[in-house]
């Protein structure tokens, strides 16, 4: 639901200061990135997922997205617009490395506003 005293400016610079926390995700918080000091130094090993638990991520994604997808066939333009968005600003930008998964990533995205077309009402 929309806020009805919204002030733009703000808006763009919350997006932003949330967007911005994507480039440092190992640790990034309100606060921004997390210094060497405040990480635990003991590395912790990650076990291998089982393909049981594989399988159990990839069902929970497939859910997810379909429920993006019902969502965002009920969003206005500009939450679309803004969606577009987003996935422009993963993109990588001038000067910074292309990452295969963050290019794949930012094309899922534009992905899912553009099948949510499919379930739009056509008067909107």
């Amino acid at each position: 639901m929309p806020r009805e005293s919204s002030d733009a400016s703000s808006d763009w610079s919350h997006r932003q200061s949330a967007l911005s926390r994507w480039d440092n995700e190992g640790g990034a918080g309100p606060e921004g990135p997390a210094t060497d000091s405040a990480l635990d130094t003991r590395r912790m090993t990650v076990p291998e997922l089982t393909n049981a638990e594989l399988v159990t991520l990839r069902i929970r994604v497939i859910a997810l997205e379909n429920l993006m997808i019902s969502l965002l066939a009920t969003a206005s333009n500009d939450q679309l617009r803004l969606a577009r968005e987003m996935a422009d600003y993963i993109s990588p930008r001038p000067g910074f490395t292309q990452h295969p998964l963050t290019i794949h990533a930012a094309a899922h995205m534009v992905d899912l506003v553009e099948r949510a077309h499919h379930f739009r009402d056509p008067e909107s």
